[in-house]
Formats: C-alpha cells, structure tokens, sequence
C-alpha cells in the first residue's frame, strides 16, 4: 500500500490545525470599585464574624483568582494599606487605644482593632493568592500572612457578640 506525501502532509496540516491555538487567560470585569476607608471597614458592631464581613465587602471569585483584573487587585492591595493605616496612622487604633485608657471603649477599640486586622490580612493574604494565580508567587509569604489572618480570626471569634468599635471618627484614611 502506498500512501503519498501528499495525503501525509495534508494529514498532519489537519491535525495541526486542529490542535490548541493556546491558553489564552482572559481577565474578568472589575467587580471591586475604590471606595473610603468608611465604607469598607469592618470594625464597627460586634466581634465574631470579621472574615465573612470582610469577604461580603470585597467579593472575589476565589476559585478563579488568575482572572482577577488589575484593577481589582489593585484596589485590593490599596485597601489593605488603608486598614494597616487606621490601625497605626494618626487617629487609628493604636492612638485610640491608648487614650482611652483602661476603660469600657478600650475592649470595644481593641474588638475593632481585631477585626481591622483580619481585614488587612485577609486583603493581604487575598493578593498574594491572586499574584501567586497569575504566576507571580510567594509561598512563605503565603504561608506566614495566612498564620497571621487565622490568629486573628480565632481572637474574633472569642469575643464574638462583644461591641466593636471602628475609627472613622478619628480616621481620615
């Protein structure tokens, strides 16, 4: 049986053709929009559910990260520099703390100051996953920010129906 080269060459064209182009990652539409520290923060109300709180406010698809926009992750790691701000800024937590004393607003501050905390963290710990999606990762930061985020999350937790008290009476972020 003889088969041309023709009919060999016109089958391998085929199958070229036909194989994957390439992976092309499409990046989805911004869902975040910029917005004050005031509208964001989580602080203010009651310990107990800061992560889920923080999450309602910055809701990324988790199981797609590698298709978060720029701008979104952007928006991300600028909010998180704003909660790291309210904690230790002019007028954040720290100076709230300290001039409240030993008093009733200072368990109430250091709740919300907690819960300021797993919104930075989760913010954190959020984009580096996504930088890590998209190729550019750091597992030990990874690692060492998520060990962080769930201290925090369990300090939460046990003071869960507790007043919490935010900043943005004292904060300007």
């Amino acid at each position: 049986m003889y088969i041309s080269s023709a009919t060999v060459l016109l089958s391998i064209l085929a199958l070229s053709a036909a194989g994957p182009i390439g992976v092309v990652r499409s990046k989805r539409a911004n869902v975040l929009t910029v917005r004050p520290y005031s509208e964001f923060q989580v602080s203010d109300g009651v310990a107990g559910n800061a992560l889920a709180e923080v999450n309602a406010n910055f809701p990324i698809d988790t199981s797609d990260l590698a298709s978060v926009s720029d701008s979104d992750l952007q928006i991300i790691k600028d909010a998180r520099e704003t909660a790291e701000d309210a904690e230790t800024g002019t007028g954040g937590f720290n100076d709230e703390i300290a001039a409240a004393g030993d008093n009733a607003d200072t368990t109430a501050l250091q709740n919300g100051k907690i819960k300021n905390k797993v919104l930075k963290l989760q913010l954190e710990v959020l984009a580096l996953q996504i930088e890590a999606a998209q190729g550019d990762g750091d597992q030990a930061k990874i690692d060492e920010e998520t060990t962080k985020l769930n201290n925090n999350i369990a300090l939460d937790k046990a003071a869960a129906g507790q007043k919490s008290v935010g900043v943005t009476d004292t904060f300007s972020g």
